[in-house]
């Protein structure tokens, strides 16, 4: 299934046209079940569902290994995607919590707000340990490169993504999607199967970096989240109290650091 769809637009105003044709972004649903049961609907772009379920349920703290996941599979049921999770014994005996799903409240797509958020946070995420530090201007170098690693906003011009890099700057992963948490989730999803999510240093994304990227970023123990818009002031509270470095770039050059500048020199 492609990630865009074609449709034809009609200019109106302007210099004179007689319309033409443009890719635009697909979205649609992607249901997640888990041992069976209905666990959660996400508004998505078509692709990479395999790895977007992994990185979900890492991120709400379903699973915290790969072999907390018995069977991952896909189905297609009509023009409705369902994508089905089975835990191992051992993993869903350690969450009935979350199984039951009793006044559920999605941990990273929707949440709460304030100071709760926060300590509620601190309690289920230990902070980051300082291992990385990282040259400024190669991460900066990544930042500026992100709109070559989107081939689905060059055509659509309405994709968020996030790729993830290694110390050295080596592109680990890359994803896009119609949802910046979709983009990230893809992303993370994907070494997270690949048992290569150990080797991930930097996030880079495409929007601005709200509280619920902190947290799945978290989940993902990634240390260092740049972006091209700056974040909001909860994600920089939540990110100081887990010891996580949040940049952007700079308006005269060089970048906006908000919280852990050790890591970056």
């Amino acid at each position: 299934m492609k990630p865009y769809k074609t449709h034809k637009v009609q200019q109106m105003g302007g210099a004179p046209g007689t319309g033409a044709h443009h890719d635009l972004i697909a979205e649609e649903p992607l249901a997640i079940r888990i041992q069976g049961q209905p666990y959660a609907v996400i508004m998505r772009t078509p692709g990479d569902e395999i790895a977007h379920a992994a990185g979900f349920c890492l991120a709400e703290g379903i699973v915290d290994e790969p072999d907390d996941i018995k069977t991952l599979g896909l189905c297609d049921e009509g023009e409705t995607n369902v994508v089905t999770v089975t835990l191992s014994s051992a993993r869903s005996r350690q969450i009935p919590e979350l199984l039951q799903r009793r006044s559920y409240i999605s941990q990273t797509s929707c949440g709460l707000c304030g100071k709760q958020v926060i300590r509620d946070l601190q309690q289920a995420i230990a902070p980051l340990e300082n291992r990385s530090v990282l040259d400024l201007a190669g991460a900066l170098d990544c930042l500026t490169r992100l709109s070559a690693r989107q081939p689905v906003r060059q055509r659509t011009r309405a994709a968020h993504a996030a790729a993830v890099y290694d110390g050295e700057f080596r592109l680990l992963s890359a994803a896009e999607d119609v949802g910046r948490h979709n983009a990230l989730d893809k992303a993370v999803g994907r070494l997270f199967l690949d048992r290569r999510l150990a080797q991930a240093v930097l996030l880079i994304l495409s929007s601005r970096i709200s509280y619920e990227l902190v947290q799945k970023s978290a989940r993902a123990r990634l240390p260092v989240v740049m972006a091209k818009s700056r974040p909001t002031a909860l994600a920089v509270e939540l990110a100081s109290a887990l010891n996580m470095t949040l940049a952007c770039k700079g308006r005269t050059g060089g970048a906006y650091v908000y919280s852990a500048p050790q890591r970056l020199k």
